[in-house]
């Protein structure tokens, strides 16, 4: 027997939920990140086995698979002439951290609604070098771009918000170029599943954990000329005699694209990690780009946020269908069915990861639908959370 956490003033024993096979979806994996990673990945890996993992990051054979992965970005996102793309080790949150040492000259504008979005805002607030960030906030649920602000020299938001599933629009603020300011945009959780021009961006960055479907540890950014130019003038002043500034080579966005552009990394990478990544922008290369992953994830997508509109106990999250994300999709339940017991009794039955961030602290599921996932489970998860709510109450 197990307990559940009670649906409205119900806290008492009742017995588990056993969904029908026949209603369960092939894969039960929607996590938000970590995401699914498909079967050929795994098998990638596998063959991979003695000719690569273990072997030196630094020689032709794992150096082959970072080339590949960077040729394989630059044509899934069509970069423009001049942009370059650079990986680091870390994850994006670390890319946070190269941003505010290489990018931010002096002071940054944000936007911020949600988590992830506030923790690059606040990163650049600690940083002794940088002035005090001035910050465009919206409430959980919305989003906020930063607009034309005097006397700063960046623009910072997320495109998608993993913590609330907003998903903003990318696009140079109005009066920013002759401004001299960069466009650096988060987008861990919508990197290759949502809609972008990368020339309406600076720096692009990513981790490859959500939609590319792989393991965490680094990070990868589309970097335009001035964001390298950039990169390269902080980090010549740094090196002034009485610079307060201080660029570590871990966080020297120049030392990383060196270091790229020689299909390596500055410190050595999980080499797993790579052959995932590699598998998996092959896979979405040969199946249609870009176009077709977010066709894939917006199909998705809908399913939920329209199952969520009929539904007489669940309700989208974000109020405002052109926010709504189309990679992680967040439903509000009523208060009558607590989240935590139909995750549990999802989990139970295979289905995985699909409770709200944590530190949102709603009565919600949040549901992953990167391209890997297909638009046929997100249907059959849908059944199935009918399924639950209604054998528990």
């Amino acid at each position: 027997m197990r307990k559940y956490g009670g649906l409205g003033t119900l806290d008492h024993m009742i017995e588990p939920v056993k969904i029908p096979m026949s209603m369960l979806p092939e894969d039960g994996r929607f996590g938000c990140g970590p995401s699914k990673i498909r079967h050929k990945q795994v098998k990638a890996l596998t063959e991979a086995g003695y000719n690569l993992l273990g072997t030196s990051h630094r020689q032709a054979p794992v150096k082959h698979v970072v080339a590949s992965i960077r040729e394989g970005l630059a044509d899934y996102f069509s970069i423009p002439e001049g942009w370059q793309i650079a990986l680091g080790n870390g994850g994006a949150s670390a890319f946070w951290e190269v941003a505010c040492a290489s990018l931010i000259s002096r002071r940054a504008a944000f936007g911020t609604y949600g988590s992830f979005s506030g923790k690059f805002a606040t990163s650049a607030s600690k940083a002794p070098f940088l002035e005090e960030p001035v910050i465009y906030k919206a409430e959980y649920g919305s989003c906020a771009i930063p607009q034309y602000t005097d006397d700063v020299d960046a623009y910072c938001w997320a495109q998608n918000e993993t913590s609330t599933g907003v998903m903003a629009p990318v696009h140079r603020v109005p009066g920013s170029v002759e401004q001299g300011a960069l466009t650096l945009i988060d987008a861990t959780s919508g990197a290759g599943g949502l809609p972008i021009d990368i020339s309406q961006t600076d720096a692009y960055y990513f981790s490859p954990q959500k939609v590319f479907g792989s393991d965490g540890g680094l990070w990868f950014a589309i970097l335009s000329p001035d964001a390298i130019k950039r990169a390269e003038d902080v980090e010549k002043s740094a090196e002034l005699e009485g610079a307060r500034r201080w660029v570590p080579p871990f966080l020297s966005l120049t030392q990383a694209l060196a270091n790229s552009r020689k299909d390596q990394t500055l410190n050595t990478p999980a080499i797993s990690t790579l052959v995932l990544m590699d598998e998996q922008v092959r896979w979405l290369n040969e199946h249609g780009g870009l176009t077709w992953a977010q066709e894939r994830c917006a199909k998705s997508a809908d399913i939920l946020y329209t199952w969520a509109e009929k539904s007489d106990y669940a309700t989208p999250f974000v109020s405002d269908p052109s926010l709504r994300s189309n990679v992680v999709v967040t439903i509000d339940l009523d208060d009558s069915i607590k989240a935590a017991a139909v995750v549990a009794a999802l989990r139970d039955n295979g289905i995985v990861d699909t409770s709200g961030y944590r530190k949102l602290g709603r009565n919600q599921l949040r549901i992953g639908v990167f391209p890997s996932v297909k638009p046929s489970d997100v249907e059959a998860l849908t059944y199935c959370i009918d399924y639950v709510v209604e054998h528990l109450q």
